[in-house]
């Protein structure tokens, strides 16, 4: 157990906003799929006196004395990124997953240049080029969309739009795609029109290095991970690829976007790497991909649409188009009923996307916690119980009791 007394001693108001939050995670199911729980071990060395010192610079190359113990920390970070995903090189100073892609902007392109990602409100992330992103205010963005009859990828719309555009980078990559990338075809998209491939992996990293899904590192100029999601480490981010393109890339990072590194971040996500390289990691990412399975066939069996029919990850979008439902309003609910998610766009969206058609759901967390396929199941039903009859209080009493009792038997360590 974590201990948090010195909080209360100091200042009992963070110290009673800590425990609420830490009630609602016991008593919850946590589905926003970018959320997870870390180990004891990383919540640790994220607490630890690392963060007293500043570091700008590289291992061996620090504009500070007193060093030498952050160095063995940061590389055996860059060693155990580049063992896990086999890489040449890796960058962890990046302090989230937004500002290592600025960063990778500033190594491989110019204010001014084509960029290419997926749509926003198709599955795809702002730093990939949505208008009111950076990445759209200093390039040219063209987006790529989705089928929005099927919800899935068709390459040859992105090689034909990047035949048109000639884009610098070629971002291959997604915050809200239930289906897997094809690294290889955007690579030879990218080869076809002199591109860069970037491959933006925060949310499928896991399954990238335990290969469960295909693997961008032989095509990519450059990777990028968030730590936080998949991999079960603290809110940071690294930047894996080639040896070429990671030093401009470190020269970007620093001194090009930021100051010294988290040092006590760094170390924690040395730390979820190690726990990566295990194979109970692997078992643990076969999971959650079976109960995603399960929870889209749950949903499924109740009527209810989901994107592309179906999943090949960890994500399931709930699609209520045909319902005339908010999604908005529908994670609202299912939030009374400790249920969390959040409402997200789905191709060819009707509604606004302030109040979108869509729910995003998500298996990392609850696998964490033990969740297997047959809860995910009764955690489907739940959803289409209250989607049935949102105003139906005594329907969301129910599930909400239901809930708290099944986290009861899965209870987490903190």
């Amino acid at each position: 157990m974590q201990n948090i007394e010195p909080i209360r001693q100091v200042d009992p108001d963070i110290y009673a906003a800590i425990g609420a939050e830490l009630t609602r995670q016991q008593t919850g199911v946590e589905l926003i799929p970018s959320e997870n729980y870390v180990s004891e071990a990383v919540l640790a060395a994220i607490g630890t006196v690392l963060t007293n010192k500043y570091s700008e610079g590289y291992p061996g190359k620090r504009y500070y004395m007193g060093n030498h113990h952050i160095d063995t920390v940061e590389n055996l970070a860059i060693e155990r990124a580049k063992a896990l995903f086999g890489a040449e090189a890796a960058n962890v100073q990046s302090y989230s997953g937004s500002p290592a892609n600025q960063a990778i902007y500033m190594a491989l392109a110019k204010p001014g240049d084509t960029i290419m990602g997926m749509s926003l409100p198709d599955g795809g992330h702002l730093t990939h080029g949505w208008k009111v992103n950076f990445s759209a205010h200093y390039y040219h963005a063209v987006q790529y969309p989705v089928d929005p009859e099927t919800g899935f990828l068709d390459y040859d719309v992105v090689a034909k739009l990047a035949r048109e555009h000639k884009p610098r980078l070629l971002w291959a990559g997604h915050s809200a795609y239930p289906r897997q990338l094809d690294f290889a075809k955007f690579a030879d998209i990218a080869g076809e029109v002199g591109a860069l491939l970037i491959a933006d992996v925060a949310h499928i990293s896991g399954l990238i290095a335990t290969g469960l899904h295909p693997d961008p590192v032989p095509y990519a100029a450059a990777m990028m991970t968030t730590t936080h999601k998949m991999l079960r480490g603290p809110r940071g981010a690294l930047i894996v690829g080639k040896e070429e393109h990671l030093k401009a890339i470190n020269r970007a990072v620093f001194p090009g976007l930021q100051g010294g590194p988290h040092n006590h971040t760094t170390a924690g996500i040395a730390v979820c790497l190690l726990e990566a390289s295990q194979p109970g990691y692997r078992a643990y990412c076969e999971q959650l991909l079976a109960n995603a399975q399960a929870l889209a066939e749950a949903l499924l069996s109740r009527g209810l649409d989901i994107v592309s029919g179906g999943t090949e990850n960890h994500i399931v979008l709930l699609d209520l188009r045909s319902k005339n439902q908010s999604g908005k309003v529908l994670s609202q609910v299912l939030d009374r009923a400790n249920i969390t998610t959040n409402a997200n766009t789905v191709p060819g969206e009707i509604r606004s996307p302030f109040d979108p058609s869509g729910v995003r759901l998500g298996t990392p967390a609850a696998t964490t916690r033990g969740f297997r396929e047959a809860e995910f199941r009764q955690v489907g039903h739940w959803i289409a119980d209250i989607a049935a009859d949102m105003e139906n209080e005594q329907t969301i009493e129910r599930v909400r009791n239901e809930v708290v009792e099944m986290c009861s038997r899965f209870p987490l360590w903190y």
